[in-house]
């Protein structure tokens, strides 16, 4: 049962762009009728997509929310993301001490992750094995986007390990039968997160990317006996 895919969110555990993102939903909803603070749309909707957020407020308001809001909100975070996002720190020398393979899976879509990932100068380090919410029937926190992935890389559920920040993610990687570590590196991660990672099932929590190979051995070493 040795770890032979370790399987990593976007948002909040490659780049460091909860805050960012939080903020720039909350402005553009509140433009919009839908009065939301940052702190809020973190609550809520913190590792779900947008599609399903938006499922949530429309039925809240009574209405949809019109047909420009999708690209006044990523005009508004691509600008953001331009200006002030960084890779969560020591990504890069991490992923390079990792042996086995990787890839991302994140509720964010493909072109979120194509700016994200390209300002950080991670994106060509995934690529082609960056699968997005949009790619599956449910997002997370259902099981189908994890499932999806590790399909994908031809890697069983059980020797896959989730990189994750949110609940939505612990829960929806616990249904998909991998084990998850919680990330708590992220500018965005407040007081008691971790044990809301674990209360949704994280196998562990961790907030210095550095222990990522350390802990990925751990789990190796424990399996292969």
């Amino acid at each position: 049962m040795a770890v032979d895919l370790v399987i990593f969110d976007c948002d909040g555990v490659l780049v460091d762009s909860e805050v960012i993102s939080c903020r720039a939903h909350a402005q553009v909803l509140s433009r919009h009728g839908y009065p939301i603070t940052a702190a809020q749309v973190f609550d809520r909707f913190l590792g779900r997509s947008t599609q399903q957020a938006n499922l949530e407020i429309e039925a809240e308001l009574g209405r949809k929310l019109p047909d420009h809001y999708h690209a006044e909100l990523q005009d508004e975070l691509f600008r953001s993301f331009e200006a002030e996002l960084q890779p969560i720190p020591h990504i890069h020398a991490v992923l390079g001490q990792i042996a086995c393979a990787t890839c991302v899976a994140s509720s964010g879509s493909p072109q979120r992750m194509r700016v994200s990932l390209g300002r950080t100068s991670l994106y060509d380090r995934f690529a082609p094995n960056i699968f997005s919410a949009s790619q599956v029937r449910n997002g997370k926190p259902a099981p189908d986007l994890f499932l999806f992935a590790a399909e994908r890389m031809k890697v069983s559920p059980p020797h896959c390990l989730v990189i994750e920040d949110s609940t939505a993610g612990i829960a929806g990687a616990r249904a998909a039968g991998m084990t998850v570590f919680g990330f708590l590196g992220g500018s965005h991660c407040r007081q008691g997160h971790a044990e809301a990672l674990r209360g949704a099932g994280a196998d562990l929590t961790f907030d210095d990317m550095r222990q990522l190979p350390g802990l990925i051995k751990q789990v190796q070493a424990r399996r292969t006996g």
